[in-house]
């Protein structure tokens, strides 16, 4: 089942297991359960410290637990934890063996002071490269404290389970039988739900930061390629960001990333945020930028009511998925309305769906989608797809796909649980038409995430930062870059060098702006 350089890395992996571990499984005689047994034996054969057995209770199957001997710390995975959960996996097995966690003391200390007692439930589809984040986190929580539970549900096995819970969404957690959070988190926003004095604390410590020369709002590619130019320049450098890597996290393939014929949007992320680690840059994760004040020093204020301050500022705060502001999208988000079909699209396996939008991330969607669910109706509101050819010409070889074009989405309807519908108006005709189906997928661009920023700097009708050529916005000493600026191209390579030319703006300013206060000091005069 495992290719064999697969198992020669994890062997590498498994010689940093400190303490014996099993895999306690409970099968029965169906193909899931022999792929799992498959998998499950491999594992064991690479390390004396991994057993493997078969008489476990689970209330699921197939499904395994990864249990410290002869201890109550475990993991549980309900499927078979391959495609994006395969390092969810291979961490859980380390973790619970005793490797150490990447994460801060602090956070361990927070993890283990937890009282109660917390049995989370995570559904996730294997191509969602949102989920793998949540899984880790919650795993890594039940594994430092025996208080916490967690399993990790493969949703396309458990279809009937999937249904009467309504999970339309991935990663979606239940906590003690009760719904609790949707989408990618991480373990410190799980800890500031679960601990309420949490964000006061963090508040608190982030006030203290000395102001930076640099500091910088978004990490996404443009603020991560603003923070590496500005700390190889030797200054005090500070990133902010609600998550590192931004609309990248949310990407699967990237074939037009120069120099690199294929990667995935995780993986890039990872090597950004090694790269600017690698570096004297603060990075602050998990915070949300609410409020810009200009000033000699500029003060960044954050979620929390925490403030963070610096000589100059890169914005960076990229944007978000466009919305359709019809109604219906509100009232059935998570229900059947989804914005990432990598990552909800298995959760609609054998049903109708639509896609609203005809440029590449429309296309693109329909085509990935049509391999998984029964029916694709691909809509467009322009007279013609705006996709590359070469989307548009393999998208019309698809014969569960439909393509309605001049079409405007007015409505989407649903039973009150979930999406039973779109309406849709032919502009041609203006007559209305109606499609029944069980979930639409979003696909109409991005929108610039500077709602905070109004008033502060000026944005152009669009909601976009005005910069110049240097990058430079209407502040003195406030650069922007990236997809929330006038940049007129949204690309991952246009980002990155509009971040480096923000980030050695900056740097320009900042010995100009010495230079000048230098000259405005009174001369000495000799005795």
């Amino acid at each position: 089942m495992l290719e064999a350089n697969i198992k020669t890395q994890l062997q590498s992996h498994f010689e940093k297991l400190r303490e014996p571990i099993e895999l306690v499984a409970t099968l029965d005689e169906g193909a899931k359960s022999r792929e799992l047994r498959e998998l499950l034996d491999e594992l064991a054969g690479l390390s004396d410290k991994v057993t493997v057995r078969y008489d476990g209770s689970h209330e699921r199957v197939p499904a395994f637990d990864i249990r410290r001997a002869g201890t109550d710390i475990a993991v549980t995975f309900a499927g078979i934890p391959m495609g994006h959960e395969f390092t969810s996996l291979v961490i859980a097995l380390l973790q619970v063996g005793g490797h150490p966690p990447k994460v801060s003391d602090d956070v361990i200390e927070q993890i283990r002071s937890l009282e109660g007692e917390y049995s989370f439930e995570t559904y996730v589809s294997l191509s969602c490269q949102n989920c793998p984040d949540v899984v880790q986190a919650l795993n890594l929580m039940s594994v430092l404290n025996p208080r916490i539970r967690h399993v990790a549900i493969d949703g396309a096995l458990f279809p009937e389970e999937v249904e009467q819970r309504q999970v339309m969404a991935v990663p979606s957690v239940f906590l003690n039988g009760e719904a609790f959070d949707q989408g990618r988190t991480t373990v410190e926003q799980i800890l500031r739900k679960l601990d309420s004095g949490a964000s006061e604390r963090e508040a608190a410590t982030l006030n203290e930061r000395e102001p930076y020369d640099v500091l910088i709002v978004g990490g996404g590619p443009a603020g991560a390629a603003a923070a590496i130019y500005a700390a190889r320049k030797g200054i005090r450098t500070g990133l902010v960001a609600e998550r590192f890597g931004g609309q990248v996290m949310d990407t699967l393939g990237i074939e037009n990333f120069v120099s690199v014929e294929y990667t995935e949007g995780p993986k890039l992320v990872a090597a950004m945020e090694s790269h600017v680690r690698s570096y004297d840059v603060d990075v602050i994760d998990q915070q949300t930028a609410t409020a810009l004040k200009a000033g000699e020093l500029k003060a960044v204020e954050l979620e929390n009511g925490a403030v963070l301050r610096g000589k100059t500022v890169v914005l960076a705060p990229g944007a978000r998925w466009r919305e359709l502001n019809v109604p219906g999208e509100q009232e059935y988000r998570n229900k059947g309305v989804a914005y990432c079909p990598h990552c909800d699209g298995p959760l609609f396996k054998g049903k109708h769906v639509a896609v609203v939008g005809g440029g590449n991330s429309g296309v693109e969607a329909a085509i990935d989608l049509a391999g998984i669910v029964g029916k694709v109706t691909l809509i467009e509101f322009a007279d013609e797809l705006k996709a590359d050819a070469v989307l548009q010409k393999k998208v019309r070889t698809l014969k569960n796909v439909d393509i309605v074009l001049n079409a405007q989405t007015t409505e989407i309807t649903g039973d009150g649980q979930k999406v039973n519908g779109l309406v849709y108006q032919d502009r041609a005709t203006q007559s209305q038409h109606r499609v029944d189906l069980d979930g639409v997928f979003v696909q109409i661009g991005l929108v610039p995430n500077t709602q905070w920023l109004a008033g502060a700097v000026e944005l152009s009708p669009h909601g976009e930062i005005e910069i110049n050529d240097r990058g430079e916005t209407s502040v003195p000493g406030v650069f922007a870059a990236g997809d929330a600026t006038t940049v007129p191209h949204k690309q991952i390579v246009v980002a990155m060098g509009a971040g480096t030319t923000a980030a050695l703006g900056a740097f320009d300013y900042l010995i100009r702006h010495s230079v000048e206060a230098d000259s405005e000091a009174p001369e000495t005069v000799a005795a």
